[in-house]
């Protein structure tokens, strides 16, 4: 398996369709991340927005909601609580995760302090719910609502899976369609109701948005074991050195041998880390063929993506959600 690491063309494609209305989103989200009082708030939230993020997750909404042949406002607003919710998850993630670079940058906490990061991403959090809000509609209420909750429950799942070899390839998927997927789908399911889609439309944009996120996590999780530091924005290895059972080390586990699962146990669940281990645990995903394995899933989502889209309208906007799923697995070829 290589890395491809400069395929961009359909997102950028994309952004530049919704230019227009991704800068409306942009001018709403620094406009509800001012605070009067607690400057510290803008400062933290400016130094993760001007990360230089893609904004897949709002492009999704706006891009559902256009494919739909929606023409009012609230779309808008929904993008924004979209991202609002996943730069709130960032935050908290860093702190439980002790991350020290994101995108290329040191991290909030690193910057300030967990404490810091941590109340500003509950400030963000509440901002997103009065943007959601704002449009009056109940369902697309709901929709966002429950996947904040979702969201936090896949993190916390995480907490307990992540570390122990007894987790398998169907609590890591539940993992995934919680931490990442839940706002995918959500993003893409919000941009149909806005825009009055039928109840199988809007079940079709949740089943891209689903499993473009399942996809979009097993390859963010193959690069972590292949790409490299400056383009995937923390260093090769974070998740071995996290304890992070993913995907890759599952399937490697699966066919452990006695001692091979030693190994695991020592490096994942105990935290006993020694150098060399990082290499000889590449040698061992690449031994029971756990990157390629891994890769052939994310393949298989992408089409389950693309073969969703086929009910809806035919648009210049479904093809590049099309282009969209097969780019985030081309990453890894």
């Amino acid at each position: 398996m290589t890395v491809q690491e400069n395929v961009r063309k359909p997102l950028d494609r994309l952004a530049e369709t919704l230019a227009d209305e991704m800068a409306a989103v942009d001018a709403l989200i620094r406009e509800r991340m001012a605070s009067q009082h607690a400057p510290r708030i803008p400062e933290v939230t400016a130094h993760l927005i001007g990360a230089g993020g893609k904004r897949l997750r709002p492009m999704l909404t706006l891009a559902s909601a256009r494919l739909m042949g929606y023409s009012g406002p609230w779309h808008v607003h929904l993008a924004a609580t979209v991202e609002f919710i996943h730069t709130a998850t960032l935050l908290h993630d860093d702190v439980v995760d002790e991350s020290r670079q994101r995108r290329g940058r040191p991290t909030a906490n690193l910057l300030w302090d967990n404490k810091s990061s941590v109340l500003v991403g509950d400030y963000l959090f509440a901002r997103s719910f009065q943007l959601m809000v704002e449009p009056g509609n109940m369902r697309t209420l709901e929709i966002l609502a429950n996947a904040s909750a979702t969201i936090a429950e896949g993190e916390v799942l995480q907490l307990t899976a992540a570390q122990d070899l007894a987790t398998d390839e169907s609590v890591y998927l539940q993992v995934v369609r919680g931490k990442t997927a839940a706002l995918f789908s959500a993003a893409t399911e919000v941009g149909g109701v806005i825009a009055g889609g039928s109840a199988d439309q809007v079940r079709a944009l949740f089943d891209y948005g689903d499993a473009l996120g399942i996809a979009f996590q097993i390859v963010d999780d193959l690069l972590d074991y292949g790409g490299a530091t400056d383009t995937i924005g923390k260093n090769v290895g974070d998740d071995f050195r996290e304890r992070k059972l993913t995907l890759p080390v599952i399937k490697a586990v699966a066919q452990a041998t006695p001692e091979e699962r030693a190994f695991w146990s020592r490096t994942i669940e105990a935290g006993d880390q020694r150098e060399g281990d990082l290499d000889h645990a590449l040698s061992l995903l690449a031994r029971h063929g756990a990157m390629e394995a891994a890769r052939r899933d994310a393949l298989d989502h992408a089409a389950r993506a693309r073969a969703a889209l086929e009910v809806l309208p035919q648009h210049p906007i479904r093809d590049l959600l099309s282009d969209l799923a097969e780019f985030v697995v081309s990453r890894v070829a």
